[in-house]
């Protein structure tokens, strides 16, 4: 016999999360997969690996989140396509109700969420530049011949940290360039740059936030024992690390899969992971907007279409679509759990 299940996909800019929970909200499966620049591919790699390991799931019901959240959507057949905000926050109250403040940083892009009695009340994102996120520590890893891994446990081992310039990635290197001229060492490089990539989330994606405890950090910046250090030396208090911190947000889109009360699902099975999916891009000339539109296929079959401001070219043209939400549902948020 199957054991239902709900499913979580969180497709970034630098990986591709997924989560199996059964219906009470334990977590069956995780997995965490680098991306690569191929969103689709990660996706169907994740239900293959799914299904792997754990043949005797029956998805009831499918949600997807992050910036790939549409194309991943029609890949898999979402019941739910939900932003990372409320996917990160459902996820977080799920296994600490007490929780006032989320810190969230990725490979591309950081937030801060600001929960007050249950409820999001506030949240911010960084803008273009990726100088607070993983994408940073990772270019300056690269630059010393180092794995993320060993930048971590490096900074560990750091007695006296050194001021790292940490506003922007080209002088971040500029400056450490001189630190290691002038005879830093490398374990005070590694946790400077920790602090430096703290001080510009604090001071940017956090700017005019009332920051209050229990603080929980999660993302994939979340398992680099550096930036968990700089942030307690800087805010002077406990950061969470919470349980299944690498895949919140496709933890977070499980539970909500799980509350939809879907009774026919949308998910599209093993053809999800073995068809081959293509995407064909053309620009609308119907008004002067000109939106580029993003047409996916399973062969011949249009399984979704994504880019369209007016709503003209959403969906899959004529099927059940699923339930978009643009923004986050802050009074949803409220909502205590059952």
């Amino acid at each position: 016999m199957s054991d239902p299940c709900f499913l979580g996909i969180d497709v970034g800019s630098i990986s591709t999360n997924l989560v199996a929970i059964a219906p009470g909200g334990e977590v069956l499966c995780e997995l965490y997969r680098r991306g690569d620049g191929h969103p689709i591919d990660s996706v169907q790699a994740c239900l293959a690996q799914l299904q792997e390991e754990a043949p005797g799931l029956a998805v009831r019901g499918v949600c997807t989140t992050g910036s790939g959240r549409m194309l991943a959507g029609a890949v898999v057949g979402a019941d739910v396509v939900k932003n990372e905000i409320s996917a990160h926050a459902r996820a977080t109250l799920h296994l600490h109700p007490d929780v006032r403040t989320i810190f969230e940083i990725g490979g591309q892009d950081s937030k801060v969420t600001v929960v007050r009695d249950g409820a999001v009340v506030d949240f911010s994102m960084n803008l273009v530049c990726a100088a607070g996120t993983g994408s940073f520590l990772d270019s300056q890893a690269r630059r010393l011949n180092i794995t993320i891994e060993e930048l971590s446990a490096g900074a560990m081992l750091s007695q006296n940290p050194t001021t790292i310039a940490g506003r922007c990635t080209v002088f971040a290197e500029s400056d450490m360039i001189h630190k290691q001229q002038v005879g830093h060492a490398q374990p005070d490089i590694l946790m400077g740059l920790c602090h430096a990539l703290v001080r510009n989330y604090l001071a940017n994606v956090c700017a005019g936030k009332e920051l209050k405890s229990p603080i929980v950090f999660q993302g994939g910046v979340s398992a680099n024992q550096g930036i968990c250090r700089a942030f307690r030396e800087s805010l002077g208090c406990d950061i969470i690390v919470p349980r299944h911190h690498m895949v919140m947000g496709a933890y977070g889109a499980a539970l909500i899969a799980s509350r939809t009360g879907v009774k026919n699902t949308r998910y599209r099975g093993e053809k999800a992971a073995t068809h081959k999916v293509v995407t064909k891009g053309f620009t609308c000339a119907d008004c002067p907007n000109h939106c580029e539109i993003i047409e996916i296929r399973d062969g011949e079959e249009v399984i979704g279409r994504t880019g369209g401001r007016c709503g003209k070219w959403d969906g899959n043209g004529g099927g059940p679509r699923p339930q978009v939400d643009p923004v986050p549902d802050l009074l949803e948020m409220g909502v205590p759990e059952p």
